[in-house]
């Protein structure tokens, strides 16, 4: 008997175990799937564990919001120029930030569904539309990458729509360096390189129209028309940098690594350009290369452009009604101190226009900010936020415009060579800076503001070198380092949020806004780009 019950237990339990296989079997199968597919994610992607929608009821107000902000010559919507407006402020009013200013809180981020090799810029135009720039970016394992091209993908998957290549460097033999990317307000994209430009259908990525963009005294194949900008009256004013003479290294990088006494950089070009016909209207050769994007703004009635150049800080007039560029010959600041280098995209402050100096690095001097007056050029002021001399073996580059925040009266200069970042508070009356805060923080990006006046918020990328000890110069060109973002009170630069590491961003690079809070973060190294949401941190036990 006890034999009997025995074989019957044994049995039963093969019963069980053959039930709690079939019933369960899929579900640990799916469990075991779930861990593999998760090996190599970050914790803030395993948290997110799938894309990002954002917070979609805020998707109205926010488009609802920036329709109320004039853009001229712009789409309007939370992000439809390269950085925010003519005047390249950087400020994003509209955009939300989900998170809390006193309270811990999580990052959740989702990688994009589809690659985007050597991706560079990213806007929005309705919400649900993103639209990237990509291929102008070479890095160590594609130094010769095809592209440029202009993509539509979907904002929450990044699941591709639709991508127009312009060009292959590899066919074609043209210096190719970053292009920005900005919207009409008919929804279309005008998109310039090398010295080329196109219009593109937003909708479907069709070429519309095309022309050849005058180059100057510069041969073509070293020159690249990345200045995209549009004037108040809807014209396109297109502004080239230039690549020393006899260079042959691809991408804006160029500049930098091709900086050699014997190897001239000719002088820039500014053309005036109809948005529609893409009919050239006017062109002014500058009086410098100008490496760096220009900044429209009104001036007394005017339509001013400031430029930044290698040795001096101009200011030049279009004239709608005669079609015509013209130098304003009175005012010329020339903002470098011995040992600096080039001004950087002007940043407009009120009365005050600032200038970040030492664009493409400097060995002896550390970068400053010159504030300059609007309507008076001599009158002058000059602060070195990380002290001036530089010791043995340290390098100041300061790629980056200065992020500026004209309703706060403040001022951002990041330093990348000395791995800081300052805060500095203007006096509206008299451009007077003071320091208000300095960060060790490593960034060649720029330093987006999102958010109302009164509760700004500063987004940081963050670098961290894969080897503490290898000198900057050489991690930040050879891309051996990880990148994060944070999210920092505009005021004191507090820490709010901060993001995993993640592969590099292209240099001097963008973290756009997206609708629902969302923000992305696109890497010129890695595939793809991310897409990163801020929210509180769950309390304990929850």
């Amino acid at each position: 008997m006890k034999a009997v019950l025995k074989w019957l237990g044994l049995a039963l339990l093969v019963l069980l175990a053959v039930a709690v296989y079939r019933l369960g079997g899929p579900l640990i199968g799916a469990k075991v799937e779930q861990q593999v597919a998760k090996v190599g994610l970050t914790p803030n992607q395993v948290a997110a564990n799938g894309p990002l929608p954002g917070d979609v009821t805020l998707y109205a107000k926010e488009l609802a919001c920036q329709q109320k902000i004039p853009t001229p010559g712009y789409f309007s919507s939370l992000n439809g120029a390269e950085i925010a407006d003519a005047q390249r402020s950087g400020i994003f009013p509209c955009a939300s930030f989900l998170g809390a200013f006193d309270k811990p809180n999580a990052v959740f981020a989702w990688r994009s569904a589809d690659d985007y090799p050597g991706i560079s810029y990213i806007n929005n135009r309705m919400p649900g539309e993103l639209y990237i720039v990509g291929g102008e970016y070479p890095t160590l394992a594609d130094p010769n990458m095809a592209g440029p091209y202009v993509a539509k993908a979907d904002a929450a998957t990044g699941k591709e729509i639709w991508r127009t290549y312009l060009d292959n460097l590899n066919a074609s033999g043209r210096w190719i360096g970053n292009a920005n990317l900005n919207i009409l307000p008919n929804g279309n994209i005008p998109f310039a390189w090398s010295n080329q430009i196109v219009l593109l259908d937003g909708n479907t990525g069709r070429i519309l129209k095309h022309n050849t963009l005058p180059t100057g005294q510069a041969p073509a194949a070293d020159v690249n028309f990345k200045h995209l900008t549009i004037a108040p009256d809807g014209t396109l004013l297109v502004k080239d940098q230039t690549r020393p003479i006899g260079c042959t290294r691809q991408g804006t990088a160029a500049i930098v690594l091709c900086d050699d006494p014997g190897m001239k950089q000719p002088n820039s070009i500014l053309v005036a350009v109809d948005p529609d016909t893409l009919q050239v209207l006017d062109s002014l050769e500058l009086p410098e290369p100008a490496s760096v994007p220009h900044a429209i703004t009104m001036f007394e009635g005017r339509i001013a452009v400031y430029i930044g150049m290698n040795q001096s800080a101009r200011r030049a007039f279009w004239d709608p009604a005669a079609k015509m560029l013209s130098m304003d010959e009175s005012w010329v600041v020339k903002p470098m101190q011995p040992g600096q280098t080039s001004a950087d995209a002007p940043s407009l402050m009120g009365d005050w226009i600032a200038f970040q100096l030492n664009g493409i690095g400097s060995e002896t001097v550390a970068s400053s900010v010159v504030i300059a007056s609007q309507k008076d050029p001599t009158k002058q002021h000059v602060i070195f936020p990380f002290g001036k001399e530089l010791k043995k073996g340290e390098w100041s580059f300061a790629p980056p415009k200065a992020g500026a925040d004209p309703e706060n009266h403040m001022l951002y200069s990041a330093d990348a060579g000395l791995g800081k970042v300052a805060g500095i508070k203007v006096d509206p009356a008299t451009g007077e800076p003071k320091l208000a805060f300095v960060l060790d923080n490593m960034t060649t990006t720029f330093q987006p503001l999102i958010g109302p006046p009164d509760r700004r918020v500063l987004l940081l990328t963050n670098m961290k070198k894969n080897a503490p000890d290898e000198p900057n110069k050489i991690a930040t060109f050879t891309e051996n380092y990880k990148e994060q973002l944070t999210w920092r009170d505009a005021a004191t630069g507090k820490l709010i949020a901060e993001s995993d590491f993640f592969e590099p961003l292209s240099i001097n690079g963008l973290t756009p806004p997206g609708f629902g809070g969302r923000i992305y973060f696109p890497t010129a190294v890695g595939k793809g780009f991310y897409a990163l949401q801020v929210m509180p941190k769950p309390a304990a036990g929850r």
